[in-house]
């Protein structure tokens, strides 16, 4: 059975190209998701709906799903056959595409899609891709020499094809500013997100994980796979997280946090990295950074405040691993969210 969707923009949410300056297109808040034969229809319709939710703030994106030749069913999978009705030429005037998976890697993608990346890219468009998607993305050229996110099965196909690219197939995804890259199906949902705290914050972004009835954040350096992801209700280490979330202003030692789990300090490390995929040691400097932008996000709180309140002691330390995390400085960063 073959089953045909076929996808149209609301007019409402397209502006006419001829009528966008690059002022317009730097701040815009259009999203293209890109469709062509063999796009993975899972990823596509995820991206949809995340970036397509209705009613979650005034500003909210406008999507469009393009095609090299608008109208004609393109192959998605499973019997699942995709109809979009706005050409590539639309590409080059949005603000972010979304590139879903490649549902065979070894096959080239089209020149016209390739180009069409190319020329959005070469106006400023910033381009994310999902799962195997970055496989298109780097049969554009457009990531020689980049570090990029890849699902561990396919790195190793990536590395061999594009030996220029830094491809890690540990991590979540990769945010290289104008172009951004994720590992596996859930991951790229993980990456939507982190989209949408980027251009609207934390707030939002927790909103339309809520809707979505996903966690609100997973950073883009957590490991890709946990072999004991879901901690059971009840389980000391589950107990222990959600306390230190309320608590990152104390003293969170490696001892401390044994003995609060009742577990020897060997113990409590071990079961802690095969709960969540991380050293104690780290997932509190994860919590406390994620905390520290979330103030900075909400609050008028001074830097040295923030410090303070999320356990670092001084705007120094803080300064460090914000920097660390997101290459800029604790107030650049709120600057640049609020503008």
């Amino acid at each position: 059975m073959t089953v045909i969707v076929n996808i149209v923009p609301n007019p409402r949410n397209r502006k006419s190209p001829s009528n966008r300056t690059r002022r317009d297109r730097s701040r815009d808040r259009t999203v293209a998701l890109l469709a062509y034969d063999g796009v993975n229809a899972f990823e596509l319709g995820m991206a949809l709906e995340v970036f397509g939710l209705p009613n979650v703030s005034r500003d909210w994106y406008r999507v469009a799903v393009c095609a090299e030749r608008p109208g004609v069913p393109l192959a998605a999978g499973s019997g699942v056959k995709i109809v979009a009705d706005v050409p590539f030429s639309y590409l080059a005037e949005v603000g972010t595409i979304i590139v879903p998976g490649w549902l065979d890697i070894e096959a080239s993608p089209s020149e016209p899609v390739l180009s069409a990346l190319r020329r959005a890219h070469a106006r400023g468009v910033r381009i994310a891709s999902i799962c195997s998607g970055v496989f298109v993305v780097a049969a554009a050229g457009l990531l020689d020499g980049r570090r990029v996110a890849a699902h561990w099965a396919h790195a190793e196909a990536l590395m061999r094809r594009h030996p220029s690219l830094r491809v890690d197939s540990k991590v979540l995804y990769v945010d290289d500013g104008d172009i951004m890259s994720s590992a596996g199906r859930a991951a790229g949902l993980d990456l939507c997100i982190h989209i949408v705290r980027k251009d609207f914050g934390a707030e939002v972004a927790n909103e339309v994980a809520r809707r979505l009835v996903i966690p609100a954040h997973r950073e883009g350096g957590q490991a890709q796979f946990i072999p004991s992801p879901v901690l059971a209700e009840g389980d000391p280490l589950a107990e222990l997280c959600a306390w230190m979330r309320t608590h990152l202003n104390r003293d969170l030692t490696i001892a401390n946090l044994a003995g609060r789990a009742r577990m020897s300090r060997r113990t409590f490390i071990r079961r802690f990295e095969e709960a969540t995929g991380t050293s104690p040691g780290e997932w509190v400097l994860q919590e406390r950074v994620m905390r520290a932008r979330s103030l900075l996000e909400a609050t008028g709180m001074s830097v040295e405040d923030v410090a303070t309140a999320v356990g670092f002691g001084t705007s120094d330390v803080l300064r460090h691993h914000f920097r660390t995390r997101f290459d800029t400085s604790p107030s650049r960063y709120r600057l640049g969210f609020r503008a």
